[in-house]
């Protein structure tokens, strides 16, 4: 299985309908490159850190750590 499919399988695991599951999954690999360039990371890393925020985001966990604001 490929990193595309499995991230697209995640992504539908939290809720997303396939299309959206697979934008999703495309993007998260996108930034997770970008995040690695710019900040002179593993991909790896930058990945999981992406994945983490997004699982702690599902469950209405504020990542790191930060404070969150309920919704207006």
């Amino acid at each position: 299985m490929t990193e595309a499919e499995q991230l697209t399988q995640l992504c539908e695991r939290l809720g997303a309908p396939r299309a959206q599951a697979e934008t999703m999954a495309a993007q998260l690999a996108k930034r997770a490159t970008q995040l690695a360039e710019e900040r002179g990371l593993r991909r790896e890393v930058a990945l999981a850190r992406l994945l983490e925020a997004v699982v702690k985001g599902r469950a209405g966990e504020a990542p790191n750590g930060s404070p969150s604001k309920p919704p207006a």
